[in-house]
Parts: C-alpha cells; structure tokens; sequence
C-alpha cells in the first residue's frame, strides 16, 4: 500500500427523516427559550425571524417539513446576523434535545468514534452534496455535541 489510512467508520443520515433519532426533523420535543417546540427543525426554522407571530406559527406547525417549509418564506424577513449565527441555533437546540431524551443521547454516544455525515444531494452547507464534498455543518455539529456529552459523563 502506498498510502497508511486509516479506516473510518461513518454513520450517515438525512436531517429530514422524522424517524432517525439523530435527524433535525425527529419529534422529540423539548423545551428551550421559554417554549416547547416539538423538534429541532421547528426551533431552528422559527430563530430565523425576529417576528414573534411568525416564529410562533413555525412553532404550532404540525410537522417539522411544514416548519422548514415556513423557515423558507420570502414573505418574512430573516435576522441579518442569520449565517452567522445559524450553526450555533442548530447546535443549541440538538443538544437540549439530547439532554431532554436519553435515548437520543445514547444514540449519539454510541456511535463512538464515527463520523458522522448528513447526506443530502444538494445541501452543501448542511449535508455532503452529492459527491461528498459538502461542508457537512450538520454532521460536524453532531459530533461536536457527542463530545460535551462525553465530557459530561467524564468518558
């Protein structure tokens, strides 16, 4: 062999499948900013705008495509420090959600030491693109969030 890699282990998901524990779009509620939002995905979508009507109907949207869908309005103005901030909203609320549902946290923490990729094909912020060369923002903060769990369990 020319080249010593080593082989690593990766975990793949999809952000939007509701039925993947670790996905933005599972429905795990948890309570966060004084409000219970029913996923991920309806409190990230709903930080996007300073209208509190309008992160309010985010929040009673009756299933997180539905919020995503809303987070994607041209009809509301976004906060202007948006992506800037974005990655830390997202990182926020999966860690609470984490805290909230032990199995969601055990699921992470028993992924080890794999990376973790959001496989999307035209998501290249979020996901890995389709030929993986995406930046992955998603995966990397789940993997950022398995470490502090780590930490706090001293492991």
């Amino acid at each position: 062999m020319f080249f010593d890699k080593k082989e690593t282990k990766l975990l793949t998901l999809s952000r939007d499948d509701a039925n993947h524990p670790l996905a933005s779009h599972s429905k795990h509620a948890f309570e966060l900013d004084g409000f219970e939002w029913p996923s991920v995905e309806h409190y990230y979508q709903a930080m996007k705008f300073d209208d509190a009507e309008y992160r309010e109907q985010i929040r009673n949207a009756t299933h997180p495509a539905e919020a995503a869908k809303l987070g994607k309005s041209k009809k509301h103005t976004r906060r202007k420090d948006w992506k800037k901030i974005s990655v830390t909203y997202m990182t926020r609320a999966t860690y609470i959600k984490c805290r909230t549902h032990s199995d969601v946290a055990q699921v992470l923490l028993d992924s080890g030491e794999d990376e973790i990729k959001n496989v999307s094909q035209y998501d290249y912020f979020w996901g890995s693109g389709r030929d993986m060369r995406g930046d992955n923002h998603f995966g990397k903060m789940l993997m950022g969030v398995r470490k502090k769990l780590r930490e706090e369990l001293g492991k």
